[in-house]
């Protein structure tokens, strides 16, 4: 099962939350305030950021990918999905009831 990583400018991370979870394509997003420094443009930029761990399911991972690209405020957003070999059964079973991977 994927958790995905995800950086979003603080003000835009709860409503792109909000609409993952809304959405099905998440079962939960956690959210964590960081200040991020990167190169961009050829510039240095240093900007109040909110990291978003999504956990979702392998076959809902295409269908929040693609949903997120369309409604992240970025041009280029940083999605990275790390694949955990192991979870607790219940919260693995949890996770598969809240995402719809029907599409």
């Amino acid at each position: 099962m994927p958790t995905v990583y995800v950086t979003a400018p603080s003000a835009a991370a709860d409503d792109l939350a909000a609409t993952l979870v809304e959405e099905r394509l998440a079962a939960c997003v956690n959210a964590v305030d960081c200040q991020s420094t990167y190169r961009w443009e050829g510039d240095v930029e240093t900007d109040a950021e909110t990291i978003l761990l999504i956990k979702t399911t392998d076959a809902g991972y295409d269908r929040l990918e693609a949903r997120i690209d369309e409604i992240h405020p970025y041009d280029v957003p940083c999605i990275e999905r790390f694949d955990e070999t192991d979870t607790l059964d219940r919260f693995g079973a949890w996770r598969d009831d809240a995402v719809d991977a029907s599409g």
